[in-house]
Order: structure tokens, then sequence, then C-alpha cells
């Protein structure tokens, strides 16, 4: 951002209030440099905050705002909509529950709102917690389809999880293992290479490389063991070549994060969750970000989750929620410059 380009405008929601995210929200906010980069709106309740900041050993001065839909955000000068929904008397720290999951959802919810309606271009979220979530009312597996469906988007998203230069991308995800094979389709792999594409190229990434992970071991070993990676994935491949997408694969999936952590690619698309999951959490889980992709706003969060066994002790790792922010600031940019040029 230069100084005759307007800041994005950035909504950052407080997660749960009984883990570390009011410690995350605090701690990010009371760095000049990071909030700098981006007009921001606060959403939560004040005094979960202010429990935040204190574990966290920095002091806040937030001015509220009476209206988030009008109020004039500035670069570098965060303003708080207090929620006022989560009285922290009547919140346990580190347990999951009703009424710290409802008012997560709110915060979430008036977010989404705000980015639908224009008034925020992206959103950074401190980690929620899908059991409080679950208390507090919502019936989403997840915060990325709570997000589509609150949204109404019924277009291709997904979830990616990326740490430092690498990004992982799947094709199928929260299904059961004996479902996978049977939804590996050419479609699917091409949907969510186009997927990887945008997002990839909207994060600041000119033309990713992307790996795609064989789906059985050894890629099928000439068949040995399977056909899908020659009938299905390979075939794949190639079309995405044939559109000009610097793709290549299937490999062995006991190998493929190697050559990404080697700088061979930017990305790599797997066949199922743990396949990537697993890779990419033991590359830098303390690192990770998850990006919900495909949405009509950028969304970001740390992969990493609520760590109720270390809530008030003001020893929560700040990087991957730093790194979200960044993400979310770049890929925002990304699609006004987009829209801009249309």
């Amino acid at each position: 951002m230069n100084d005759a380009t307007p800041p994005v405008r950035l909504a950052l929601v407080v997660g749960d209030p009984a883990g570390i995210s009011p410690e995350l929200a605090a701690r990010l906010l009371a760095e000049p440099e990071t909030v700098g980069r981006a007009a921001i709106l606060v959403i939560g309740d004040r005094r979960v905050l202010e429990r935040g900041a204190e574990a966290g050993g920095v002091t806040l001065d937030l001015p509220g705002v009476e209206d988030p839909r009008s109020a004039a955000l500035e670069a570098g000068r965060p303003q708080l909509f207090d929620m006022a929904n989560a009285d922290p008397a009547g919140i346990l720290p580190g347990q999951a529950s009703a009424a710290g999951g409802r008012a997560t959802l709110e915060n979430f919810t008036l977010g989404l709102d705000l980015a639908r309606e224009g008034v925020v271009e992206a959103i950074v979220f401190t980690p929620f917690n899908k059991q409080a979530l679950r208390l507090g009312g919502s019936t989403h597996e997840d915060e990325l389809r709570y997000a589509a469906d609150h949204l109404g988007y019924r277009g291709q998203h997904a979830e990616f999880n990326v740490v430092d230069d690498i990004w992982n991308a799947r094709v199928t995800s929260h299904v059961p293992i004996s479902a996978v094979a049977g939804l590996i389709t050419e479609e699917r792999i091409l949907d969510n290479l186009a997927l990887t594409v945008e997002a990839l190229t909207e994060a600041g990434i000119e033309r990713p490389r992307i790996a795609v992970a064989a789906l059985n071991p050894h890629a099928g070993d000439g068949g040995n063991f399977g056909r899908e990676d020659i009938d299905v994935v390979a075939p794949a491949v190639e079309k995405a070549r044939q559109r000009q997408w610097a793709v290549e694969g299937p490999y062995p999936s006991d190998t493929v994060y190697l050559r990404a952590r080697d700088g061979k690619h930017d990305a790599v698309l797997t066949m199922y969750h743990d396949q990537g999951q697993i890779a990419i959490k033991l590359i830098g889980f303390d690192r990770g970000v998850t990006v919900l992709g495909g949405l009509p706003v950028p969304i970001c969060t740390p992969a990493h989750g609520t760590a109720y066994d270390i809530v008030g002790q003001g020893s929560a790792n700040l990087e991957p929620t730093r790194r979200a922010f960044k993400i979310a600031c770049r890929m925002a940019e990304s699609r006004r410059g987009k829209a801009a040029a249309e």
C-alpha cells in the first residue's frame, strides 16, 4: 500500500472468549507497524478484549463506534464496536461454553454482514472453538460452511492451510476416508486447481507452481495399487497444463511435501484431508494460517486452536495471527485492483 492508496478496510473478529483469542487480538492491535497496514474495525466485547490485553501485557486505547456501518475507519487507528455479549464473569477461562460460542458466532456474523454490505473488504478472526460454537447454536460443521451459507454463496470454495511459503489445498475435505476414492474426479480436481490458482494469485504469487499429490501409494505404481492416478488424476493434471497453469504431478504423497519444502512448488493439492494436513502441520503447526478461499470476501485466521491449556499466561504465539492479517490484506488489495481494472 502506498500513500495514495486507501487502506484495506478490515474486520478483526475476536474469537472464543475462553481461550487465547482475546490475547491474540489485543497483542496484534498493540503493534503499530502491523495495524498501520489497514483500517481496522474490531468486533467483540470490550471487557473480553481488556482481559486479553491484561494477559498479553499490553495496553489498548480503542475508541468505540456507535454504528459499525458508518464508522470513519483509518489506517493505524483501530476502532471497536463493542458487542457487549460476553460478560467475562460468566465465562470460565479454558472451558467451552454456550455463552462463549454464542458470542463468537455473533461477532463473526456481524463481520460477514459488513463484508456482504461492502463496509469491510477482509476479515481476520482469532481462533474459534467448534464445540463452543455448537453449544452456542451453530449447526454447521466448520467456519467455512457457516460463512458460505450466511453469505449465500454457492460457488466453489475451500479451506487452505499456509505455512511459510507453502500452501496446502485439497480435493476432498471433511468426508469419511471410505468415500474419498469415489469423489476424486477430473472435474473436482480441475475446480480445486482453479480455486488454488486464484487464491495464490490474490495472495501475491504471480504464477503459482502447484504439485498434485497422487491418491494411491507410490502414485499407484503403474496400476499395481489402483488406477485412479492413471485414469483420473494424471488426465486432470494434463488438462490443467493445457490451461497454462504451472501444475505438475501426480507425485507420491509421501515425498511431494519435500519438494514443496525445498522450494519447487508454492502449493500442493492433495486428494483428502489428512494427506496434506499431517504434512503441513509437521512442517510448521506453530506458524500456520488458514485461508477460507473462494468466498466473496478474503477470510483468514491462525491455523491453531483456542489453546485452553495456556489461556491467561501471556504465552500465545502471535506470529500465525500476524501472518493471517498480512495475507488477508494482500488478498483484499488484489481484489480491489482486479475490480478497478474491469
